[in-house]
């Protein structure tokens, strides 16, 4: 058990896999796994791996930063991070992680980019079964064959609608600042542009050319993420809906099941 100072509070991070303190994500092996359990509120730096990483959170939620962008992810799904790409997680939570390394030359089918995927449950426990697998194996044998038919699976992962991406246009920054700082902001496309002294549509453009969403996507997509940490910290869906400027819960829950399939008060069940 190891101890990190964050903001003055000692916080715990405990090491549960049986490969104890190794250095697992130096890519010895095509793919290794580790399980590490951390409290709600824990921070990781900024910091990166010579291998890419399949992040699994069994239970709580963890914020993702990289990139300038942000990912949330829920519990029972998982993030691909690939490798050498600096990062830093929060959890909302207690956070149980489960996490594979993979060798970037294990496969030719790995993902480019970050992403918050789903996790089957074949891929759950065969994750699970990696985190238990001595090291080093036999690649000809059956712990060898049993991570050839986790890569198999990172392969078809199925991406989710989890990501915030951040503009890099001052303008834009600021109002995503406060968006994310305020999301029960009220403001308009055209409040905003009457602030910046620049056209509406010039905003518009901008949004859609730097994010890949307009103006009123953006919000709804900062709204919905900052749903997601609230209601895994344990708060009302009712007093969610109103932090988050809804008119009422309904409105609220039409709208998170339509993005995430799923009602509010169900989703992390």
């Amino acid at each position: 058990m190891s101890v990190s100072l964050n903001q003055g509070i000692d916080l715990f991070e405990m090491d549960i896999s049986p490969h104890g303190g190794l250095n697992l994500d130096q890519g010895y092996m095509p793919v290794t796994g580790k399980a590490i359990d951390y409290p709600t509120g824990h921070v990781v730096p900024r910091h990166s791996h010579p291998t890419a990483q399949l992040i699994h959170a069994v239970q709580g939620v963890m914020v993702v930063a990289a990139r300038g962008d942000q990912w949330v992810v829920p519990p029972t799904r998982g993030l691909w991070m690939p490798a050498r790409e600096p990062h830093g997680i929060r959890m909302v939570g207690d956070v149980q992680v489960r996490t594979v390394y993979i060798r970037p030359d294990a496969s030719p089918n790995l993902p480019a980019d970050c992403r918050v995927v789903g996790i089957s449950p074949l891929l759950r426990e065969l994750i699970l079964a990696a985190i238990e697998v001595a090291q080093p194996y036999d690649p000809a044998a059956r712990d060898g064959r049993l991570m050839q038919l986790l890569l198999d699976e990172v392969a078809v992962l199925p991406s989710l609608p989890l990501h915030l991406p951040q503009p890099s246009d001052p303008d834009l920054l600021a109002i995503c600042r406060v968006l994310t700082d305020a999301p029960d902001d009220a403001s308009t496309l055209g409040d905003w542009a009457g602030r910046l002294g620049v056209d509406a549509r010039t905003i518009q453009r901008r949004f859609a050319r730097q994010t890949g969403m307009t103006f009123g996507q953006w919000r709804q997509q900062a709204r919905l993420i900052t749903a997601l940490e609230q209601l895994a910290a344990g708060e009302k869906v009712v007093d969610v809906a109103l932090n988050l400027g809804y008119h009422s819960p309904s409105a609220f829950a039409t709208m998170f099941k339509r993005q995430f399939g799923a009602s509010p008060s169900g989703y992390f069940r």
